[in-house]
């Protein structure tokens, strides 16, 4: 294609977007993620190069002869692109910047090849289906401009173009790949692993006395009862007896709806005796029915085994997608089985029941937080709730970061002084709190480096609070806000960032160790305990 076919207004903005989308973001990016995302941040330039220079051109705005035309572009295009080449021959070190907050080992170089390559392949993609969008518009406004004027012929044409182009993509395309990914996801979750027998042990989920079927339980719920630690690992570490903890999961498959898979799980904990431990602990997993195993681990160690958890599935698709395709359903879920426990634990005479906390981890921690309304338990409150790395679209979390106490950061909030709502990450404990606790605790777990958290769609033409001085210990002090490209780098972020435990949406046992012992303030552990329990979950994530 020759130079005067492309807007050069959306080359100048395009050729900027991309030099911009070079600079650090929340987490690392290797070349195949740093050439998607300068990819997009070219393609989104271009596109608002071409609207800007169509603007101008609609409202018959003066424009300089052709000969200045071709110098300033000429010189323009050298300066961006030079501007371009800077930024580029900066990436790695912008890159290494993050990498060196997380521990991560330093990378060589920013592999501006590959990194141009791919950008040109998600930009030439985009670009093939910005012109057929051209094309249609074109032939229909041709067609209608027969019958109706030429501006109202436009404005049908745009909207026609846009409808047909929204039916093919969300219905043929979109629709295929879901259909294609429900099917491989649901086959993972049906998988029965060689190295998990079913359990003999009439207390686990999934034993011949269970009264959940182990085929059903899914992929992750076989996982889910078949690890953490046993009362042999727990006895090892504290040097004297310990209770096994009770395990209970109910699959997708178990049964047909979330009101009767709700009611299974309160039939399994009855069964095991789980409302006879001093802890009984709801989780909502993630989008996949993942539980994060270094936060059920910690807190077992911490209640000596004497305790139980319950989770059921709703999904067997990653959380990204779960909360795309059937965001109600995971809520749903969540009520049910509150609804359903919390009801037959606040029927018990308080002196005769667990202590009863929520849990949930990313996805699991918004459909958590969904699962009850503040009237239905006021009269009889839970102890509390850990969520962790909560999404961004949590309402709660939400009210109480802008409605934060003055002076204190969007990345680790102080909310009314602490009294219900506490904030923690890796160098601040919920329990350096000075005022003392209310009837009902929430800890949020969260890292100033997890874009699942910190995303905002508002960062398109501002710069979000969290990015403000001073900032987290965990982010960049190299990451500069610019407009539209800094949502993009935070989108990918979310849906293809990968960090070491601690770091980004990946929450190290430590931290959990942290926020359970404030939330739960369990007795009977001293520093010297505290500091050994961390130094063994930091030891088996080494090997």
């Amino acid at each position: 294609m020759q130079l005067e076919r492309f807007s050069t207004v959306g080359l100048l903005l395009g050729i900027l977007f991309y030099a911009f989308s070079l600079t650090p973001s929340l987490v690392p990016r290797n070349f195949l993620i740093q050439g998607y995302v300068s990819g997009l941040s070219l393609s989104a330039g271009y596109g608002l190069g071409v609207v800007a220079g169509w603007l101008w051109s609609y409202l018959q705005l003066p424009v300089p002869n052709g000969r200045i035309e071709r110098i300033a572009t000429l010189l323009g295009l050298a300066v961006c692109t030079l501007i371009a080449g800077i930024f580029l021959w900066q990436a790695s070190e912008w890159q290494n910047s993050v990498r060196a907050l997380m521990d991560m080992e330093p990378v060589d170089g920013a592999q501006p090849l590959f990194v141009a390559l791919v950008a040109l392949l998600v930009f030439g993609v985009l670009l093939t289906v910005g012109k057929l969008f051209r094309w249609t518009f074109r032939l229909l406004a041709h067609r209608l401009r027969r019958f109706i004027p030429e501006r109202t012929s436009n404005v049908i044409s745009v909207l026609a173009a846009a409808a047909l182009f929204w039916a093919a993509i969300d219905g043929i395309l979109f629709s295929f790949a879901l259909r294609m990914a429900d099917s491989s996801y649901q086959q993972i979750n049906a998988r029965i692993e060689d190295n998990l027998a079913r359990p003999e042990n009439p207390l686990k989920t999934g034993s011949p006395a269970s009264l959940v079927a182990w085929q059903k339980l899914g992929r992750q719920g076989r996982e889910f009862v078949s690890s953490g630690p046993s009362a042999d690992d727990l006895a090892a570490f504290l040097g004297e007896e310990a209770m096994e903890p009770i395990r209970v999961y109910v699959g997708l498959n178990s049964a047909e709806t979330p009101q009767a898979r709700a009611r299974l799980a309160l039939e399994e904990l009855q069964r095991v005796g789980a409302f006879e431990r001093s802890v009984l602990v709801l989780v909502t997993p993630t989008g996949t029915g993942w539980v994060d195993p270094a936060a059920l681990d910690t807190v077992e160690y911490l209640h000596r085994g004497d305790i139980a958890s319950v989770a059921v599935q709703y999904s067997y698709l990653p959380s990204p997608l779960s909360l795309l395709i059937e965001a109600e359903y995971g809520a749903e879920t969540a009520r049910a089985v509150f609804s359903a426990i919390y009801g037959y634990w606040s029927s018990l005479a308080p002196e005769a029941r667990p202590a009863l906390y929520l849990h949930g981890l990313s996805l699991g921690a918004l459909n958590s937080d969904l699962s009850f309304h503040i009237f239905d338990i006021i009269d009889d409150m839970p102890q509390g709730a850990l969520w962790s790395g909560p999404p961004f679209r949590s309402e709660l979390w939400r009210s109480a970061t802008q409605g934060r106490d003055p002076g204190s950061p969007a990345w680790l909030p102080l909310y009314r002084g602490g009294t219900v709502v506490r904030f923690a990450n890796q160098e601040t404990s919920a329990a350096d709190i000075g005022a003392p606790w209310g009837p009902f605790r929430i800890v949020y777990l969260q890292y100033a480096s997890d874009p699942v958290t910190f995303f905002d769609a508002l960062a398109f033409y501002r710069e979000p609070e969290w990015m403000r001085e001073p900032r987290g210990p965990d982010v960049s002090p190299e990451l500069r806000w610019y407009p539209v490209v800094t949502m993009l780098q935070l989108a990918v972020d979310m849906m293809a960032g990968s960090t070491p435990p601690g770091y980004g949406h990946d929450y190290a046992a430590e931290h959990y160790i942290d926020a359970w012992l404030a939330l739960m303030e369990p007795e009977g552990w001293t520093e010297e305990d505290i500091r050994r329990l961390k130094a063994l979950f930091a030891s088996a994530r080494e090997r």
